[in-house]
């Protein structure tokens, strides 16, 4: 994400037990009940299908860990020791059921951030600490499932080969797990909860920065559905994925399918994902639906995290299809954030917390399962279940919340506030019970209510807030959140940061937005230019400071940049090279032995073996250097060329309205010599302040010629590349360009 923007509840410290030996045996009872298996028989996916059974109360409720975006790195080993020394003992104490996580295992980074590819010191580190981690958790290591990011695939030229570090090292790769999609069953008394991860990142694993977007083939799309598709004819599923890449950085496939297609056809619950960290916002989650419009917007954006659905007639007959909606979260890195996310699903409800180990040791944890935060509930499958009586009446029937804690815990409140007034007035206040079970995983407390009188049309007006106090006097306390028990959804506002990177479709937008730029440069060339020769109207500095016409104004200095031959059509001839020629020659792999090109549909290179060849690969990726050289390289280049040229336009027309008033003045004078001191000082005072926009422009062509240096240096290290050599044409153009446009119109 280099190219793009650059911009948090609980920490944890090493984990002391303060209860007894009996809430020793519980734990470790619980994380037994989960090494249970057994093979579905259905086959597909890379893990087989594997369907864990969980014993041990609360039987209603599963939960499972999220991290993401650990970035291990040589460079900062403070990362790999945080998460040794943190996430072992909050595992042991939050007992998941399972441990996802989404990507960019290691950071693949040299320490100047500009070389991106495999460092196996760094997959070493990674393997020693998971080892580690997983023997402090006294969790089975088979329910960690780890995916390969966009970092890890860095300079890869084909999987399984030698510098495929994730199938050496990683848990997936050392527990044989080779497929690209692996597929997870948790099973309880009365419920099924899918688990379908996949890894999109591309075949060919290019260098960064050309290395962003995930890339879903069809296959693997193919692959996911059938998976998600698993129980489709059982008892009540909920079914979520997980992988590294957001939707608005995941390619369609060859045939124009994509994941939110496969997603809207399950009625997933969620999408669990990673890749762009906190840096860019913290509400980075998109709620998708079935847009019922051919023409819809949201093929290219979504302007609202939660965008209103299309409104149709309430559908409670037998059979009905399901509402085509799910809710995408992507979470925190560990990176810099050292975040954590706890995704629990009670009865089918799906909520979560997110943890900041930055913020200090923290001893509880408390999760909220029932009532759902109406900001980040399935609106339209929660209103239909609501309104059609398909919920489990039970599950609505109590306040429930998981809570996790290193100390016994000695009382637990709920507390619901109303904002009617203005302000939060709190109209229930209950002490939540400890569900009782022989052996449990985790303790679920609750507290019955009256659902029914909390009803609203808004889903904002009733909140909730739960503190739990433990043996040794501390309060823990949760934020207040927005609920709504008949299913209507808050809104909530992206940042136009995380709109940047969350609502816009940003693979569909690179070959519009390309072209567009294209066609607007050629526009700026083309058409003063026929003005110039075909039409009769004059644009000139004299109309334009006459008229005040800014349309006039822009025409006229580009007809003056028309007049400067070499740079028009220098200009010209450049954009038709990048069109149809490549852009540069570079180093794509980490070994460095093979040389690809780039054109602006993406790299032409040979796998590793040098026998097969590869078109084009990473498109849309290839945008991040693309789109800014032509946005913000070659458009101000070319208005530059013209501001020069309309500024020495003007001087030129000074200079001869100062020769004409010279002329009169001799010849209506007769005292010549004073007249003469008198023009020589105006002309000394001229010659010293003249022209000072053209010093700004040339201040202005420095900074820019800087600013292309500075591009190149960084394609310069990622890819190995000689600027005299491999990209020439890339390299000097811009300046060259400006420094001739500058010496030409150095004289009028």
């Amino acid at each position: 994400m280099n190219t793009f923007f650059s911009f948090l509840l609980v920490c944890f410290t090493t984990l002391t037990f303060h209860g007894t030996a009996t809430t020793y045996q519980q734990q470790q009872e619980g994380s037994l009940s989960y090494a249970k298996e057994a093979n579905n028989g259905g086959g597909g996916g890379g893990g087989g299908g594997r369907l864990i059974g969980v014993e041990g109360g609360p039987e209603s409720v599963v939960w499972v860990v999220q991290l993401s975006d650990l970035h291990f790195s040589v460079h900062h080993p403070d990362r790999a020791l945080d998460f040794q020394r943190l996430v072992g003992p909050a595992l042991s104490m939050i007992n998941p059921a399972l441990v996802l996580i989404t990507g960019d295992l290691t950071d693949g980074k040299s320490q100047d951030l500009l070389t991106m590819k495999q460092n196996e010191e760094e997959w070493l580190e990674y393997e020693k600490v998971m080892g580690d981690v997983i023997t402090r958790s006294r969790l089975d290591k088979s329910i960690f499932y780890d995916l390969r990011g966009n970092h890890d695939n860095f300079g890869v030229p084909n999987v399984g080969g030698s510098l495929d570090f994730f199938s050496k090292y990683s848990i997936n790769g050392k527990l044989g797990r080779r497929g690209n999609v692996n597929s997870i069953t948790i099973e309880t008394a009365d419920w099924k909860h899918l688990f379908v991860g996949f890894d999109s990142t591309m075949s060919v694993g290019l260098r960064g920065p050309t290395n962003l977007f995930g890339h879903p083939t069809d296959e693997l799309l193919t692959e996911i559905d059938s998976e998600l598709s698993r129980w489709n004819f059982t008892k009540p599923v909920t079914k979520i994925s997980f992988g590294h890449f957001p939707l608005s950085f995941s390619a369609s496939s060859y045939s124009g399918r994509s994941l939110k297609d496969i997603f809207l056809k399950h009625s997933l619950s969620a999408y669990l994902c990673g890749h762009l960290h906190t840096r860019f916002g913290k509400n980075l989650k998109r709620h998708h639906h079935l847009s019922r419009h051919v023409l819809s917007s949201e093929k290219f954006f979504q302007l609202n995290m939660n965008q209103m659905p299309f409104e149709s007639a309430k559908n409670c007959s037998f059979g009905a299809p399901p509402m085509e909606d799910f809710w995408e979260w992507e979470m925190g890195d560990w990176r810099k954030s050292r975040a954590m996310r706890i995704v629990a699903i009670d009865r089918g409800h799906v909520s979560y917390v997110d943890l900041n180990f930055k913020s200090g040791a923290k001893k509880t944890i408390i999760l909220p399962t029932f009532p759902l935060d109406s900001r980040f509930m399935s609106s339209s499958s929660s209103r239909l279940k609501y309104g059609c009586q398909y919920m489990v009446p039970q599950s609505y029937e109590t306040i429930r919340a998981i809570v996790f804690s290193v100390s016994p815990i000695v009382s637990v409140t709920a507390r619901v506030y109303d904002s009617r007034p203005g302000h939060l007035d709190m109209v229930m206040e209950a002490l939540m019970r400890k569900r009782l079970d022989k052996s449990s995983r985790g303790d679920l407390y609750l507290a019955p209510w009256n659902y029914r009188a909390f009803e609203d049309p808004s889903p904002d007006r009733f909140w909730l807030q739960i503190e739990a106090t433990d043996v040794m006097g501390r309060s823990t306390m949760t934020e207040l959140r927005p609920f709504s028990v008949n299913g209507h959804s808050a809104k909530h506002s992206w940042t136009w940061k995380e709109f940047f990177v969350m609502g816009v479709q940003w693979a569909t937008l690179y070959y519009p937005i390309l072209w567009s730029a294209l066609y607007f440069l050629f526009c700026v060339l083309l058409v003063p230019k026929a003005l110039l020769v075909f039409s009769k109207k004059q644009y000139s500095y004299k109309n334009f400071v006459t008229k005040k016409g800014i349309i006039d104004g822009i025409v006229w200095v580009l007809q003056e940049l028309c007049k400067i031959l070499i740079v028009w059509y220098g200009i010209l001839g450049y954009l038709f090279y990048l069109i149809l020629f490549p852009w540069c020659f570079g180093q794509v792999f980490t070994d460095g032995g093979n040389i690809g090109y780039m054109t602006y549909m993406g790299w032409v290179v040979k796998t590793f073996n040098n026998k097969d060849t590869r078109e084009f690969i990473g498109s849309p990726d290839v945008m991040v250097v693309v789109l800014p050289h032509l946005v913000f390289m070659v458009l101000p280049a070319t208005l530059l060329c013209g501001a020069l040229a309309a500024e020495r336009a003007v001087h030129k027309e000074h200079v001869l309205s100062l020769s004409r008033k010279k002329e009169d003045d001799y010849s209506r004078e007769n005292n010549r010599s004073l007249s003469h001191d008198y023009q020589g000082s105006r002309r000394a005072k001229f010659c010293f302040g003249v022209r000072w926009i053209r010093k700004i422009l040339l201040v202005v062509c420095l900074a820019l010629c800087w600013k292309h240096f500075m591009s190149c240096r960084v394609l310069i290290k990622a890819y190995e590349m000689n600027p005299l050599v491999h990209f020439p044409v890339y390299s000097f153009f811009v300046p060259l360009l400006l420094v001739y446009a500058a010496y030409k119109t150095a004289r009028p």
